[in-house]
């Protein structure tokens, strides 16, 4: 199993970052447009246990695929899990954690996951889908410093 982990510090209110990030309707505003990233269904409304929220992606070569992903934990304003159902991945796990902080939010993701088809799914990793995430990742993090200005990487704040 893989994993990613990433943590950055939000200068904003704990409710208004929560309502963002736990917004489906958000999540194309933070994906970077190379990933063809749209919502088909289940995206309406707030966030709650159980939700099945359908995508397209191009994850690879512009090719279109279906991802399918449940909210499987809410929390609110400390955490929730998505869970893919159905996707490119064998394996889909992530957390997103939510704490108050002095000046801000401490916004945390782990990322758990596994690829299809063994050691090809290994060898694929290394070539290119550790560096896709992060690519993903710093994408995110980028439009978050430009959506909460004074948003930095350093979540010791």
């Amino acid at each position: 199993m893989y994993q990613l982990h990433t943590r950055i510090f939000v200068p904003a209110s704990l409710p208004e970052v929560w309502d963002f990030f736990s917004s489906p309707q958000n999540l194309s505003k933070i994906t970077a447009p190379s990933m063809g990233f749209t919502i088909k269904t289940g995206g309406e409304g707030k966030m709650y246990p159980g939700q099945i929220i359908a995508y397209t992606v191009k994850p690879v070569a512009g090719v279109p695929m279906e991802w399918v992903t449940e909210i499987t934990h809410v929390d609110e304003m400390k955490f929730f899990v998505d869970e893919q159902r159905k996707g490119p991945y064998k394996m889909w796990h992530h957390e997103h954690h939510f704490k108050s902080v002095d000046g801000g939010v401490e916004m945390e993701d782990i990322v758990s996951y596994l690829l299809p088809l063994g050691f090809l799914g290994n060898f694929a990793h290394v070539i290119f889908v550790k560096k896709q995430l992060e690519s993903i990742f710093n994408y995110r993090t980028e439009v978050v410093k430009k959506i909460f200005p004074g948003s930095t990487n350093d979540a010791s704040k």
